[in-house]
């Protein structure tokens, strides 16, 4: 035996670093010769074969775990070869991984080690390659601190020993190309960690996963056609300036297969998802996290997978056909993305090489109180090439158009969610998290440089500053933020019942103090419909069924005038009643009954105007645009304001009366001539009464609430009308 029986444990546990040291074919150095090293566990033979000349050498089996080796004192230069190995039930040929250089050296690390890799997938992960003319997948993972990794998988019959992964240097990778793995086999990296504790682990960088309880990660073709061009919007205005109209949904309730109760496929939603969306007048779509989770009841806010779609619905090729049936229509495809935390399931990012990788160690850092769940160390340069290569494989693999961020206002504070004590001040004594600061304009400036354009939007509920601003004046860099205030303030308005409105008439007119300090989305979305919240239309505190469509018919209307973009949950556009339930579909059934077809065709018309109105969503961020005609009328419960356009035509008055009496006044408005409801939602197209009358009206000769005309006209009982100038 050539090797020491030392060198030989160190290469069967894999804690040298460096198996290829022993592994394969070596000259010797201390004598003439080539010496051959094959691990093959239950293997009882293996010959080795010159690839050339076809001769083959009987090894010497010199452990029982099957490790051989072979001695060629004649021979002066490594060749190729493969082995043939021989088992009790049966035989294969195979090549060897440790006789192939590494696929990667330390160097091609540099800038995922910095924190400037955009595109660190594609030298991390299981990726197919051809070296030397032989097919194989290179794995490389990211454990700096491990004692040692294995390689385990379909494979290699999951044996938690043959294929040791060597260490790439300062990196901080380990690295093995294996020439018998396939597109779908399955693969774990077998984590010795810096605390001693063995773990077997998904990859990070997984391009499938399978379900749990197995959660191993599957070897994925990179090589997937380009679905789509990468920029589709031929649109010269700014993102701000177009129409966006999203309806956020999760793609396994949304409907069930006929006959059972089973969600869609990504296939059979790219058969009907696309003309539902269109028929509805929406501009995109906004997806529940597709990345990969475990626990169904998280909707995938618990990400374990941030580089592929769940398996839930199909394969990430058909997450593709999804897609692009979406866009070939020219609805647009959000993500929500979750870079805020992560779960502490054991087999994922939690420890993964024995030490706090990607979490910080102190949990008054680390640890979610408030969701059970992890906090990035956003400090941490690998971490931030990490997430932000998440954002860009999804741009370039899917040509997906943008994200939604989830929970930024977690990532913004120390203490949030924390109580004195429980949290650490930044290095000047604040509650601001500096480093997750610079993370948010770093992802925000790498998404956008790659994509132009594609949609940020954050979630953020405080009153952080300039989130919707550029980096180089200080903001954050998102398209738009979610303007979470107006929505709660407006909700709890339309909570109340007629008689106590007068006294809550400030929750419809605060907002105006601040819609414009930055871009703002008006979102109804899924948190408001579930945990014991109710759906939107329970919401409305009316006693009548008929009464509260009619109001929830009415806060889609001052949604949809409001300024900012729009987003609604799935089933609140025909008004479901029940509470969302992730696990059962939306109540279609629903739209066989008038008043729920009515509101539907309610979200059709708003979002048809909306997107075809010259100026609507054009001035959706200019105040300069907006103008109150009557925002003091609380004992009437009416309001009233102006929507200027570029034009005189393109005005639009919208006139609100959330009163449970018919409104007959006068509104000011600032042209003279003829105007027309454009927009009624009292009509009887909607499941309305029609009580309000005409429908054109001439301006009078005077002029009310400080307009220079004025316009007498009523307005059903929780009905708005949108009247227009008529030339």
């Amino acid at each position: 035996m050539i090797i020491s029986p030392k060198e030989l444990d160190l290469c069967r546990n894999g804690n040298s670093g460096n198996p290829h040291q022993w592994l394969g074919m070596h000259l010797l150095a201390d004598r003439p010769g080539l010496v051959v090293r094959a691990w093959d566990p239950g293997a009882q033979e293996i010959a080795l074969v010159d690839q050339k000349s076809k001769k083959s050498y009987q090894m010497i089996k010199i452990h029982d775990d099957g490790f051989f080796e072979f001695f060629l004192p004649r021979r002066r230069k490594v060749f190729p070869y493969f082995f043939y190995s021989t088992y009790e039930n049966g035989e294969r040929k195979w090549l060897d991984p440790y006789s192939f250089e590494p696929s990667f050296d330390n160097s091609a690390y540099e800038q995922f080690n910095h924190g400037r890799d955009r595109r660190p997938f594609d030298k991390m992960g299981a990726i197919p390659l051809t070296i030397g003319g032989v097919d194989g997948v290179a794995f490389v993972v990211w454990a700096p601190a491990a004692k040692s990794v294995h390689l385990v998988g379909d494979f290699n019959h999951w044996n938690q020993k043959s294929l040791p992964m060597r260490a790439l240097g300062s990196s901080g990778c380990r690295e093995l190309f294996v020439p018998f793995a396939n597109i779908g086999d399955k693969y774990k990296f077998r984590i010795l960690g810096a605390d001693g504790i063995l773990r077997e682990k998904t990859d990070p960088f997984g391009w499938r996963f399978e379900s749990p309880p197995g959660n191993a990660s599957i070897i994925q073709d990179r090589e997937a056609p380009i679905l789509r061009e990468k920029n589709t919007v031929s649109s010269t205005k700014m993102i701000q300036e177009r129409p966006l109209s999203i309806y956020e949904m999760h793609l396994g309730s949304w409907r069930s297969k006929k006959g059972n109760e089973s969600p869609l496929s990504y296939v059979e939603l790219a058969e009907v998802l696309p003309d539902y969306l269109k028929e509805k007048g929406f501009t995109h779509v906004e997806f529940l996290p597709p990345t990969e989770y475990p626990y169904g009841a998280s909707w995938g806010y618990q990400v374990t997978g941030y580089y592929a779609p769940t398996f839930r619905y199909g394969t990430p090729d058909e997450f593709g056909i999804l897609v692009s049936a979406l866009q070939k229509v020219e609805i647009g495809v959000l993500i929500d993305w979750v870079p805020a935390h992560f779960p502490s399931d054991d087999f994922s990012l939690s420890r993964f090489d024995g030490t706090c990788l990607f979490e910080h160690e102190d949990p008054r850092q680390g640890l979610h109180a408030e969701w059970g769940t992890l906090c990035y160390n956003y400090g941490r340069p690998e971490v931030r090439s990490f997430l932000i290569g998440s954002a860009i494989s999804w741009l370039d693999r899917f040509r997906v158009d943008g994200f939604r961020v989830d929970a930024v206002a977690s990532m913004l504070y120390l203490d949030y969610g924390r109580k004195d004590g429980e949290w650490i001040p930044n290095s000047n004594g604040g509650n601001h998290n500096l480093e997750a600061i610079e993370f948010i304009k770093q992802f925000n400036q790498a998404v956008h440089e790659e994509y132009p354009h594609a949609i940020t939007i954050a979630e953020e509920s405080t009153a952080f500053p300039q989130i919707t601003h550029p980096p180089h004046v200080g903001g954050l860099g998102f398209d738009f933020k979610w303007n979470m205030g107006w929505m709660h303030d407006v909700i709890d308005y339309f909570s109340s019942s007629s008689e106590h409105r007068s006294g809550s008439h400030d929750k419809l007119t605060f907002g105006a103090m601040y819609q414009f300090s930055e871009n703002f989305v008006q979102a109804f979305s899924h948190d408001e419909v579930v945990h014991g919240k109710g759906s939107l239309v329970n919401k409305m505190n009316q006693a009548d069924p008929i009464a509260k469509l009619a109001n929830l018919r009415a806060l889609y209307a001052l949604q949809w005038a409001w300024p900012g973009k729009k987003t609604l949950f799935m089933g609140s556009e025909f008004g479901q009643w029940k509470e969302w339930d992730f696990d059962s579909s939306l109540d279609w059934a629903l739209l066989d009954f008038p008043l729920h077809r009515g509101l539907s065709k309610l979200i059709g018309d708003l979002n048809s105007l909306y997107v075809n109105h010259p100026t609507w969503a054009l001035n959706d961020h200019n105040g300069d645009k907006f103008e109150w005609v009557d925002c003091n009328d609380a004992q009437g419960q009416t309001l009233s304001f102006l929507k200027y356009g570029n034009l005189p035509e393109d005005t639009l008055l919208v006139a609100c009366n959330f009163s449970d009496q018919l409104r007959q006044r006068e509104w000011g408005c600032p042209h003279k001539g003829k105007w027309r409801v454009i927009l009624d939602t009292d009509s009887s197209l909607y499941g309305g009464q029609e009580t309000a009358g005409d429908s054109e009206f001439n301006t009078l000769d005077h002029g009310c609430n400080n307009q220079e005309f004025g316009l007498s006209f009523s307005v059903g009982r929780w009905s708005v009308r949108i009247l227009s100038l008529v030339l």
